[in-house]
């Protein structure tokens, strides 16, 4: 194509208008071949940048505010870090008072572990930044394990002024590196078509503010604030009275949250239809009777190692949430059988994913009753249910009528199943992707073997440990 390389010269550039080029990039699917749309020309890259909607990119005030300029209808902006995705100094108040002022169609920010710099990190920074001697980088991380904490702390020590110096030509500030309400009170005021915000491990977040978002953020869809340890039932209060279209909340790890600030959340968002409440450890039968009434279309609901959790929540669940979809509650020790046999049989037609590990009252009596009634079920966890034996097993066969459509399994520390049990169960579950057999004496790589059994292809068996659990039971 010859001309210039603004304008593309002639040829397609001369016969198609903006508005006919942009029809043309909707009809392009592949993310790479939208890229290499940006590549024939300025103008083929101006009309790429104005239509993009989605970004992942690292922060940084003065990136930020190009990434603004030329991407100017964007929607969703992804900061996430993690241990292999991360840089200094990391995400910071500056930068979020930037995205205020730059992004204000923004929907969805995600922000997820941007807990600023860590001890491991300033590290990191002294040897790429400040100018250390090679024998000490290199030797700080090959000292063996018993004096790897000494070595390191004598490293920074030696290096803080350097780390100081550093930081200050760069306008940063080392020792205070992450959000904090500053940053939360600027995405309130500035973004108010937000519609989702995930802050999972901000660790100095607090309730002014998130609050400061609920009441800004009035369309907010979807908030996780996993890990966020200073959440208090005030953050509820002010997000059941500001963000009635909630339809997702994410609380893991909140422990200060209690039953009455739940039932107040839900006296104003009765939308709610995913909700995590795993390591909630101070809620109990009123708070989830009080969302499963107030909240009939829930689909998702974790209460990992909520102790106080008991059949009253898991009764409520039955009568008023016949579409749940998702239901956590290992470690839930109080969950007994009857309740369970009133779920499978409200949610028979719903129910995909159960995870009840560490139910220790769970025994063969409901685990049949479930295989029985639920069969759109394709996650099942029971590890360290030491009641369940065979028998729960004992209705399968491979009739039509009684195949399973259950993918992943989980029977780790069953001590009463043996190969039998598993017979039966491969009987029916043709489509068996992943077996963990761990801690189950009577179920070995070797009697498995030995008892001629023929397991789906592609299925995975678990007996030891060496294999990566799928994402579904962590």
């Amino acid at each position: 194509m010859g001309g210039s390389r603004e304008e593309g010269g002639g040829g397609i550039n001369s016969c198609l208008g903006d508005d006919e080029l942009r029809a043309v990039l909707w009809k392009v699917e592949d993310e790479k071949d939208k890229e290499a749309f940006g590549l024939v020309c300025k103008r083929w890259l101006r009309l790429q940048s104005s239509e993009r909607r989605k970004l992942c990119a690292r922060a940084g005030p003065h990136m930020l505010k190009r990434i603004a300029a030329r991407f100017n209808r964007l929607r969703e902006l992804h900061l996430s870090q993690s241990l292999s995705r991360s840089f200094y100094p990391g995400v910071t108040d500056s930068d979020l008072c930037v995205i205020a002022d730059s992004f204000s169609a923004l929907t969805l920010l995600n922000l997820h572990n941007c807990k600023g710099i860590s001890f491991f990190l300033s590290l990191l920074i002294i040897t790429e930044h400040c100018g250390i001697n090679a024998g000490l980088r290199y030797g700080c991380w090959q000292i063996k394990e018993e004096g790897l904490e000494l070595a390191l702390v004598t490293c920074f020590v030696q290096c803080l002024p350097k780390i100081l110096f550093y930081s200050s030509l760069q306008g940063r500030d080392i020792c205070d590196a992450s959000i904090t309400d500053k940053g939360m009170t600027a995405i309130g005021s500035g973004l108010p078509s937000l519609q989702s915000l995930d802050v999972s491990y901000c660790r100095k977040l607090t309730d002014k503010g998130l609050s400061s978002v609920a009441k800004g953020c009035h369309d907010l869809r979807a908030l996780h604030v996993a890990g966020c340890r200073f959440v208090t039932d005030i953050l509820l209060t002010n997000i059941s009275e500001n963000c009635n279209n909630l339809e997702e909340l994410g609380l893991q790890g909140c422990t200060n949250l209690t039953d009455s600030g739940l039932t107040v959340l839900v006296e104003g968002c009765k939308r709610l239809k995913h909700l995590d409440l795993n390591k909630c450890s101070n809620i109990g039968d009123i708070a989830i009777s009080s969302i499963a009434k107030a909240c009939s279309s829930l689909l998702t609901l974790k209460l990992l190692d909520c102790y106080q959790i008991g059949d009253d929540s898991i009764l409520s669940l039955a009568k008023y949430c016949k579409n749940l979809e998702t239901l956590i509650i290992g470690g839930c020790r109080d969950v007994s059988d009857e309740s369970l046999k009133s779920l499978a049989a409200a949610c028979c037609s719903s129910l995909k994913n159960l995870r009840m590990d560490w139910c220790l009252n769970v025994s063969d009596n409901s685990l049949e009753c479930i295989f029985y009634l639920c069969r759109k079920l394709e996650v099942l966890d029971v590890g360290c249910c030491e009641e369940v034996t065979d028998a729960a097993f004992q209705g399968l066969g491979n009739e039509e009528d009684r195949k399973l459509n259950l993918k992943i399994l989980r029977v780790s520390n069953c001590p009463k199943i043996t190969v039998d049990g598993i017979r039966k169960l491969l009987k029916s579950c043709e489509g068996l992707e992943y077996l963990d057999v761990r801690s189950c004496p009577h179920v070995t790589e070797l009697r498995c073997n030995e008892a001629g059994l023929q397991f789906p292809g592609g299925c995975k068996v678990n007996y030891a440990g060496s294999l990566a659990e799928p994402d579904v039971l962590r």
